[in-house]
């Protein structure tokens, strides 16, 4: 399998969970609100022999040289069209994880060719929450024809794509693994965001179940250490991928 992790760029965010941008090079973390985390945004490509699937969708922003959708510019220097993407898989509907879900200058999915794979209860769950974590007009457009709502807590996608529901990180958060040819990738989004907190036990207090998510994170790096899994991780400003026990690669 082909990774390509499509970096949005690095991010403070704080209460108001108002991401702006941050130059790793320039600034300084004592300049933002106190609280703030820094965060890199960075959905991921993964070419697979069945299909070219989407992890989460970023924070939707343009590209800084004109109107085009970052995540969309990614995907073309990449040699990837929007209608070349066959699925996207939502872990979970906070607003830095669905902005890309639509076009706004179409108000149309922006991948006019996939099926996005979303938990049914998080879409329940973001209408009644709404702002300031979720904003679900980013999701309107795709529930209305290319939407497959996940109702189970656990299952598999075409054979070689689990999931399960988690609710560690949002109430209705969910991870996947894509399995094929002796090859596993992990996508744990926001119960795995970064790769020091795979090796530090703590509980944040903006997870839904931070102790939950604390122990996750625990087993599944002890899991992928025996079996070898990639590990993808959305908001990591250094290591987008890695691999337990070769973390240097």
């Amino acid at each position: 399998m082909k990774i390509i992790p499509l970096s949005e760029g690095s991010f403070t965010v704080d209460s108001t969970k108002k991401f702006i941008p941050f130059r790793l090079s320039e600034d300084e973390m004592t300049q933002r609100a106190q609280g703030s985390l820094l965060v890199e945004i960075q959905p991921f490509l993964v070419i697979t022999s069945k299909d070219v699937l989407l992890l989460d969708t970023g924070l939707g922003f343009n590209h800084h040289t004109g109107s085009q959708m970052q995540l969309v510019k990614h995907l073309a220097e990449n040699g990837i069209r929007s209608g070349d993407v066959t699925k996207v898989l939502m872990s979970h509907l906070h607003k830095d994880h669905t902005g890309g879900m639509v076009n706004p200058a179409t108000g149309k999915p922006t991948f006019e060719n996939a099926t996005y794979y979303i938990q049914e209860r998080e879409v329940a769950y973001a209408k009644e929450r709404g702002a300031p974590s979720y904003d679900i007009s980013k999701v309107a457009a795709v529930l209305e024809g290319q939407a497959a709502l996940l109702k189970k807590d656990t299952g598999v996608i075409n054979d070689y794509i689990r999931y399960e529901v988690t609710g560690a990180h949002s109430k209705y958060h969910q991870v996947f693994w894509i399995e094929e040819a002796n090859e596993i990738l992990f996508f744990g989004a926001d119960d795995a965001p970064q790769f020091q907190q795979m090796k530090h036990r703590f509980a944040a207090k903006y997870d839904y179940d931070g102790k939950k998510a604390m122990e996750l994170r625990t087993k599944w790096w002890e899991q992928g250490k025996k079996e070898g899994w990639k590990f993808l991780f959305y908001h990591d400003t250094q290591k987008p991928v890695a691999i337990p026990g070769n973390e240097n690669s």
